[in-house]
């Protein structure tokens, strides 16, 4: 039989050759070929054998520039990127194909798990010197060379799984490989089914949950950013949230809706994690890693790339990409009654548009600060619309204003969320420590309320509105709590399951925005050719005298999404390497 080279070892020689030097082990696991080095010499040095598993986790990438500074949220109506030649662009306008691609991680995801595998084959039997790694410290049984190897192996199964969850969510399916392939075994292989998919990761979960530190505290600090069982459950809770949503759950089967909120309630009984007092501050670790609040992230940037790519264009030549809609904005409730603006006696003034609203949108979008009437400017929920203490002009005219250059915002607004007040770019550099965070403790309590209330309904509110609460209270927040009992006051929801499902999805749009949920949030509900098939919008806004404005919505652009669009296109590529492998419907 012809041996198609399926993806996952496209370019990765076997690590069945002999020899290499010591600097020759490559990124993609295989050696060099020369005859320095065997590979029973590489597992039983300790040095090797442990800097493999590091190699695995060097698959994980952060996700702040996907193309010339572009988030995945430019892909959604969370945004537009200010690169008109962009090839995000692509996700947007209808030629999205096999022949052009974006964000396409197929390869990656199976370098990662070819590494992954080979590690778990070869680990046991490894020279591994015992490392005082988790806490507390100097346990004897915890620098057992079993217990070494366990955590190592868990560390790997959890790996495993998230880049096959990586694969699952973009492709709705991915051929299960548990061992190394080599090129004389037939790598034209087909993709498994959904179900057999994400019953495979929800083990390689477990496997790692068997074997793993609870948490990030659990290990020495040194180590912390490694997987934990936490971590674990975390993927596995927004698994099953996946397999539970309309994409995947046509017949609304309502156990699948309560394994997702058991899934997220068991990271919840642990205790471990909290909401961080600081949402501006969750992603800034300048000043101390892991927070309460998350749970897997990437090691850290030290960069001002995220600033460069982001910021107002006024801002020592910044670029501006990441221009938030229209449509984000208006997702944002009023402070002052905890009611969307849509919402006739919520407060909101059109004349006035980001008075008193959410905290969260001065936290993540920059917004025209001059427009904040001179009474009001020294009010604290204002404080967050300047920019390392100036002021963003997005009016027609102002400094960052639409039309002012190719870079400047197309919406009137500019991304804030991620970027640092400390970071400088002009001069002498200071750069600014960041992760990607994966996986963050708010996220779960929304898989949870998003999972109780679709297998429970009415019964579960008042559990929910708890969960819900506990990310409004956050300090800095502070949001009217949501309540079911008095109809007249702030933050009220008519106790029903569809009012409870709009009021979950929009307290998730709001907390999670640019951090890629949004994307997959409007797939998984089914809602792709209701949301995302028409035109974003922004905000043009006029200046009539120093202290006055008139706000115009506008069209941006139109935006075009078939049914094909849930899922990403197989690179033709891969598929004509890997026939087998199959075209996702439509495409």
């Amino acid at each position: 039989m012809k041996k198609n080279i399926f993806y996952l070892v496209l370019a990765i020689v076997a690590i069945y050759v002999a020899g290499c030097k010591k600097d020759s082990f490559l990124q993609d696991g295989s050696f060099s070929g020369t005859n320095d080095i065997t590979e029973a010499q590489l597992w039983a040095n300790p040095d090797y054998s442990r800097n493999f598993l590091n190699n695995v986790y060097s698959v994980l990438s952060d996700r702040y520039n996907l193309d010339d500074g572009a988030l995945l949220a430019s892909g959604s109506d969370e945004a537009v990127n200010s690169n008109l030649n962009s090839s995000i662009n692509i996700l947007n306008n209808g030629t999205w194909s096999p022949s052009k691609t974006f964000d396409d991680v197929y390869a990656a995801m199976y370098v990662g798990i070819r590494k992954a595998n080979m590690f778990l084959e070869k680990v046991d039997g490894s020279a591994i010197i015992p490392i005082d790694e988790v806490l507390p410290a100097n346990v004897p049984a915890n620098q057992t060379y079993a217990a070494q190897v366990d955590r190592l192996k868990g560390q790997a199964f959890f790996l495993r799984a998230f880049f096959e969850f990586e694969l699952l969510k973009r492709y709705g399916s991915f051929a299960i490989v548990t061992k190394t392939l080599n090129v004389t075994d037939d790598l034209d292989l087909p993709r498994n089914s959904f179900d057999e998919c994400a019953k495979q990761i929800s083990a390689d979960c477990e496997e790692a949950i068997l074997r793993l530190p609870l948490s990030p505290t659990e290990w020495r600090t040194t180590d912390r950013g490694r997987a934990t069982q936490t971590a674990a459950m975390a993927l596995k809770a927004r698994l099953l949230l996946y397999a539970a949503s309309p994409q995947y759950n046509p017949s609304n089967d309502l156990t699948k809706w309560q394994a997702a909120a058991d899934a997220a309630k068991r990271i919840m009984d642990t205790n471990k994690h909290a909401i961080y007092t600081s949402y501006p501050n969750i992603w800034l670790w300048n000043n101390g890693a892991f927070n309460s609040e998350t749970i897997f992230a990437t090691s850290t940037l030290n960069t001002v790339a995220i600033e460069t790519n982001n910021a107002p264009i006024s801002y020592d030549a910044a670029n501006g990409r990441t221009n938030p809609t229209q449509e984000l904005v208006d997702a944002f409730e009023m402070k002052t009654t905890g009611k969307p603006i849509s919402d006739a006696t919520s407060g909101y003034v059109a004349t006035n548009p980001y008075a008193n609203r959410d905290p969260r949108l001065g936290f993540t979008v920059l917004f025209n600060s001059a427009s904040i009437q001179p009474a009001l400017s020294s009010n604290a929920l204002y404080v967050a619309t300047l920019f390392k203490s100036k002021p963003v002009e997005t009016f027609v005219g102002g400094k960052d204003g639409l039309g002012l250059n190719v870079n400047a915002t197309k919406t009137g607004y500019y991304m804030r969320k991620y970027l640092s007040e400390s970071a400088v770019w002009a001069g002498t550099v200071a750069n600014v420590r960041r992760p990607w965070i994966f996986f963050r403790y708010a996220e779960v309590l929304l898989n949870y309320a998003e999972a109780l209330n679709e297998a429970q309904g009415v019964g579960a509110q008042t559990e929910i509105l708890r969960v819900l609460n506990l990310i409004r209270d956050r300090t800095g927040v502070k949001m009217p709590l949501l309540q079911t009992t008095n109809a007249a006051g702030n933050g009220y929801v008519i106790p029903s399951q569809a009012e409870f499902r709009k009021r979950i999805r929009n307290e998730r749009r709001v907390e999670l925005c640019f951090e890629e949920h949004r994307f997959y949030d409007v797939r998984r509900w089914k809602e792709g050719e209701i949301t995302f098939n028409k035109p974003v919008t922004g905000m043009r806004i006029t200046q009539t005298s120093a202290t006055t404005f008139t706000y115009t919505p506008f069209t941006v652009e139109n935006r075009v999404f078939t049914a094909k669009n849930y899922l990403y296109p197989i690179s033709q590529n891969e598929l004509n390497r890997a026939p087998k492998l199959g075209q996702n419907p439509g495409y």
